[in-house]
């Protein structure tokens, strides 16, 4: 599964970009990722998983997915294909391999806690999350 290695990749990159801050917990994460990838869906769906025990854990995920554009010589100008695959120009039919956009995969920003909002987040998803049972004496 290619999208869970891109997953972890991403947050292996925040968690040290995090860790060279003094930050241990990342707010959100905002990431271009060219419509060639074909991997929006199922990064949305890894992110999660992969984010466990790192500083992205309950990070937010903000993916801008970018649309393929291609350059037509003939035309002399940049276009929208008809499709993911379809590498022609739309007006004059001709084969366009020149890609000029959709095949991104950046890292544009990281939103971090500072240290208090950190830790005020941290209790309340452990006072969320984890069931506390309490004897009376």
């Amino acid at each position: 599964m290619h999208e869970i290695a891109l997953a972890r990749s991403l947050t292996e990159m925040v968690d040290d970009y995090a860790l060279q801050q003094g930050v241990t917990r990342i707010k959100q994460i905002n990431i271009r990722l060219g419509e060639m990838s074909a991997m929006t869906r199922a990064l949305h769906f890894c992110f999660g998983s992969a984010a466990q025990g790192t500083s992205c854990e309950g990070a937010v995920l903000n993916i801008e997915e970018i649309p393929l554009t291609v350059f037509c010589e003939s035309c002399d100008t940049v276009k929208t294909p008809n499709g993911r695959y379809n590498f022609r120009c739309p007006d004059c039919g001709l084969p366009t391999p020149n890609v000029v956009t959709g095949r991104e995969m950046q890292l544009t920003s990281i939103e971090l806690y500072e240290t208090a909002d950190a830790i005020s987040a941290a209790r309340s998803v452990e006072h969320t999350s984890t069931p506390v049972n309490s004897a009376i004496n």
